[in-house]
């Protein structure tokens, strides 16, 4: 953040985007060094299968670190498999690359390599490597805005898809105090929109799009859990796109009035 600022008091337009939860989600082949990743599926599993190329990756991921993974190396006590996309490997959801090996007796790297192999590149993950304070300080900056880089595959997604702003709005709001609800609120809406240049929406103005999100700042929590990820927020009442209401009282009313917005040759999006 110290960077951030020194570059921001000298004239650079810089922000900053995070979600309000330690773990972060991704493909498990993400963590492989970028030259293993590089090109299609089918060549990256036939890298895989190269004595040559799996050293190279055994060290970067174990040694030396992997750009892939911060550019540290892979704990995999922390690497949580989220998803995997055929049903043989169903048994793999909801367990560490650690606790897989040891069931099974083997070394981690040769587990993390044959899932990777089995699964065509398709499992998902969590990644269990956050640290609280980091991340009320980060949401805390002036140039933050919130989101939820959500995911919404995988038998046991990331629960910032269901939870992250009722997340920021009751948690870190009301229960820690971190910021005001004003402050939140415009974490949420206004400064990310025109970060994007969304031209018509964010704010409520005259002739503004009315995209309206109406909730109780004392009941608004996340139910969301890493065991339950896709369970609804609560203290949401009523959602307005484009001024036709989307959920009415809690309860989805069917209507679909949202649509693309697309960015014109002025860099604006409409």
């Amino acid at each position: 953040m110290a960077l951030l600022d020194a570059a921001t008091a000298a004239g650079a337009d810089i922000s900053l985007d995070t979600y309000p939860y330690l773990p972060g989600a991704t493909t498990l082949s993400a963590i492989l060094p970028s030259w293993a990743s590089a090109g299609s599926t089918e060549e990256i599993l036939a890298r895989l299968g190269d004595s040559a190329a799996l050293a190279r990756i055994r060290e970067q991921l174990e040694v030396t670190g992997s750009d892939g993974c911060h550019g540290v190396t892979a704990e995999w006590h922390t690497i949580e498999i989220s998803g995997v996309q055929h049903r043989g490997l169903d048994d793999y959801v909801g367990r560490t690359i650690a606790e897989i090996a040891d069931v099974q007796g083997r070394d981690p790297f040769d587990v993390y390599i044959d899932i990777l192999c089995r699964d065509e590149l398709g499992s998902g993950i969590l990644q269990h490597v956050g640290h609280e304070e980091n991340v009320r300080a980060i949401m805390q900056h002036p140039k933050h805005t919130g989101g939820s880089d959500g995911l919404l595959v995988g038998a046991k997604p990331h629960p910032r898809a269901w939870g992250t702003f009722a997340r920021y709005l009751g948690h870190y709001c009301r229960e820690l105090g971190l910021m005001s609800l004003e402050e939140c609120v415009g974490h949420l809406s206004g400064r990310p929109a025109t970060r994007l240049r969304l031209v018509d929406r964010g704010f409520i103005r005259p002739g503004f799009a009315a995209d309206l999100v109406l909730f109780d700042p004392d009941t608004v929590a996340d139910t969301a859990t890493y065991d339950q990820p896709r369970q609804p927020a609560t203290g949401f009442t009523h959602v307005f796109v484009r001024g036709q209401l989307a959920l009415d009282d809690g309860r989805l009313t069917g209507a679909t009035a949202g649509r693309s917005l697309r960015r014109g040759a002025d860099g604006n999006v409409r």
